[in-house]
Parts: structure tokens; C-alpha cells; sequence
């Protein structure tokens, strides 16, 4: 039996780059997300492309806990080894916090930050070595309108920096700070919507997908992703937070963004 990697998110437009990049490599895949037609859809065209990779999926709703057991208990029941998580799976809700329902507050904490956690811990228990989670530059500042997206981007950045520590020696362990990733149409339009900074800081699915593989290898703690998105991250170093808030404010107020 081969050993797995895990990719979450793997019918979305970064995780399917991340899934064609292993599939290319031939890596034996687990792939996971919300609806098992769409996971069914994914493994036959990756077959008809490569006749001989190892495909395995199961659908899990992330904000579940006994959902993510589940999926688990699947790779238990098939006696199933990971070398590797690639955590991709986020919900980019954009809207002012009271807009929110209890339940969208649940859906985006648990996803973007529990969830992580969960099969991050998972994954190790089961033999994983390598462990890749894709991060944002919105956890690099407070972000109005977009305040609980940057929030628990931070703390899944703050995560997975610490178990690069705790891990030291036994599992590489990397968070990817990309800029706007141009996939579904909603997030295309927000990029469109923020003009000039919106497009120099967006960049394809499937550069961030080689690039963050290559950090992951490297055993890199934390990369942000792009040129414009490192100059910006150093700024952000320097400029006072009431400044960054008022700019993001002035910003994303003029956009809302609830595909979920």
C-alpha cells in the first residue's frame, strides 16, 4: 500500500492544481470536499489522464467533527499510511461582521482553523511527514470587512509556524501566504473590484501550487508567495496599524464576497 498524500479542498481551483501537480508526480492521492459527485467527477478525469495513479476519495464536511472522524476512520478501514496533508480548504466570506449568521461564523472558523487542527493531528498520528497549509496575506493585518477571514488566517498561520517547532525533526511543516487566487468567478470579480492592487498581488493556481510544494520540500517555516506580496508583507512591518486599517477599510468595504 502506498503512502497518501491528503489534499482538502481538492475540487476547488487551487486544490485541483495541487492534486494535478501530485497526480503528475504520480503520488498516490486522498482527496476530500463537500460532495462526493463532484469527488467522483475529479477522480475519473484524473484516471483518464493517468490510468495508473492511486486515487482515493471521500466526501467530509470540514465544520463537522464527526465528519472528519469519518473520514479518518475511511483511511483506517483501508489500511491507508500518509506521507503528507496539504490543507486547502477555506471559506473567504467578505462582509461587514454583523451581516453574519451564527452559522457562517461557525462554517468559517471551523473550516479555516479547526478543521486544520483536526487532521493536521490526524494525518501525523497516521505517519504524515510533510504538512502544507495555504495561509493568506489577509492574516498579515487586522482586515475590516474582512476581519474573521484574516482572523482565523492568522491563527492557521500561527498553527502550523508552531509545529514547525513541535514537529522539528519529524515532520517538515509549511504555511504559504498567497495574495487573490483568480478560480471561482466570485473571487475573480473581488480581484477585478480592488483595480491595480487587486490584479499585481493575484497569481495563478497553479504557481501558487509549484511554488508552496517547493517551500514544503524545503522545510520552510512560513513563505509568502509573489514578489508585490513580500514587498507588501515588509510593509506592513512599518506602516502603523491605523493606517493599514483605515487603507483595508477604504478598500474592501466596497465588495462583499459569501460564496458559501
Amino acid at each position: 500500500m502506498p503512502e497518501f498524500t491528503l489534499v482538502t479542498g481538492a475540487c476547488g481551483g487551487l486544490g485541483g492544481a495541487f492534486v494535478r501537480l501530485l497526480a503528475e508526480r504520480g503520488e498516490a492521492l486522498f482527496l476530500t470536499g463537500r460532495t462526493e459527485a463532484r469527488l467522483l467527477a475529479l477522480k475519473s478525469r484524473l484516471l483518464a489522464d493517468f490510468p495508473a495513479l492511486t486515487v482515493e476519495i471521500c466526501a467530509c464536511d470540514l465544520t463537522d467533527e464527526v465528519s472528519r472522524a469519518a473520514l479518518l476512520a475511511y483511511a483506517d478501514e483501508k489500511d491507508m499510511r500518509f506521507s503528507r496533508l496539504v490543507y486547502v480548504a477555506g471559506v473567504d466570506t467578505q462582509k461587514a461582521l454583523e451581516k453574519y449568521t451564527a452559522d457562517k461564523v461557525v462554517l468559517q472558523s471551523r473550516v479555516n482553523l479547526e478543521a486544520a487542527c483536526d487532521l493536521a493531528r490526524g494525518v501525523f498520528a497516521r505517519g504524515g511527514t510533510e504538512f502544507l497549509a495555504v495561509g493568506s496575506m489577509s492574516a498579515s493585518t487586522p482586515m475590516p470587512y474582512f476581519a474573521l477571514y484574516s482572523a482565523t488566517k492568522k491563527g492557521l498561520e500561527q498553527l502550523f509556524a508552531a509545529l514547525h517547532a513541535e514537529w522539528k525533526g519529524r515532520a517538515k511543516v509549511t504555511v504559504v501566504l498567497p495574495g487573490g487566487i483568480p478560480t471561482r468567478e466570485d473571487i475573480k470579480e473581488n480581484i477585478r473590484a480592488h483595480g491595480w492592487f487587486g490584479r499585481v498581488s493575484a497569481l495563478p493556481p497553479r504557481t501558487v501550487a509549484e511554488r508552496s510544494l517547493k517551500a514544503l520540500a524545503r522545510n520552510r517555516r512560513k513563505v509568502v508567495i509573489g514578489g508585490w506580496n513580500k514587498l507588501l508583507y515588509a510593509l506592513t512591518k512599518c506602516v502603523p496599524t491605523g493606517i493599514r486599517l483605515a487603507f483595508v477599510a477604504r478598500m474592501w468595504s466596497k465588495t462583499e464576497k459569501d460564496a458559501f
